[in-house]
């Protein structure tokens, strides 16, 4: 697919539209949607229009969301499929029950024994496919149930491995405790997994500090507009 434009002259939404935005830190993936349809409802003065997104991101994730408009929603799964790539950081030496930032530290592990040619050997090991347990603080369904639900209950329930292949694994940097990565992945794959995986591997524990995601399939974080951006255009093309 040729390269999307941050902007455009004009926008046929209702026969479909897909738009690039880069997701706030804190929102929800689903936050992110409402604001653009409230936006787009506004700009074309009607009640309804189809918007919705193309793979979720944590809360504490920033970076790419492809969003689809009108008949381009019918394209979601197409966009699910493609491989992603994300960037972001590993603390080491701990862990948290959602491997992430989302809840407090629940323990911590020695790390003294950990080297630098450890964490790139360990990052080495990880690539191609392999069965990944999602987090129990996830949107999967078990039973009809959101896996999170379980979790906010204290119900005990069995998550089963999903099948996920990680096409690269680069170490960028390390300033203990913390390891800066660049994934590439299949769709399905859990970063917080990854991060839960990588400290038991390195015989301690971890959690995912930072998470951004920079590309799906050929769309990439530097063609996104930011929320306030693409709401301004839309009142500059009035």
């Amino acid at each position: 697919m040729s390269k999307l434009p941050k902007y455009k002259s004009e926008y046929s939404f209702k026969e479909g539209e897909i738009l690039l935005i880069n997701k706030p830190y804190t929102w929800s993936s689903f936050q992110v949607v409402n604001k653009i349809r409230y936006t787009i409802r506004h700009f074309l003065d009607v009640k309804k229009i189809k918007v919705g997104h193309a793979g979720t991101l944590d809360p504490l994730a920033t970076g790419l969301l492809i969003i689809c408009t009108g008949k381009f929603t019918k394209r979601i799964e197409e966009f699910q499929a493609h491989e992603k790539e994300y960037t972001g950081k590993f603390y080491l030496g701990a862990t948290t029950p959602c491997f992430d930032l989302e809840k407090e530290v629940d323990q911590t592990f020695p790390i003294e024994h950990i080297t630098e040619e450890q964490i790139f050997s360990t990052a080495k090991s990880f690539l191609g496919d392999q069965d990944q347990v999602p987090p129990i603080f996830s949107a999967i369904r078990i039973d009809g149930k959101r896996a999170y639900r379980y979790a906010r209950d204290n119900e005990e329930v069995v998550i089963k491995p999903k099948l996920i292949n990680i096409a690269e694994f680069e170490i960028t940097k390390i300033e203990m405790p913390e390891v800066h990565f660049r994934i590439v992945c299949s769709k399905g794959t859990y970063i917080r997994s990854i991060a839960r995986d990588f400290g038991l591997a390195l015989e301690s524990g971890a959690y995912l500090s930072e998470l951004k995601r920079t590309r799906i399939g050929e769309f990439k974080l530097t063609d996104a507009l930011e929320i306030e951006e693409f709401k301004q255009h839309l009142e500059d093309l009035k």
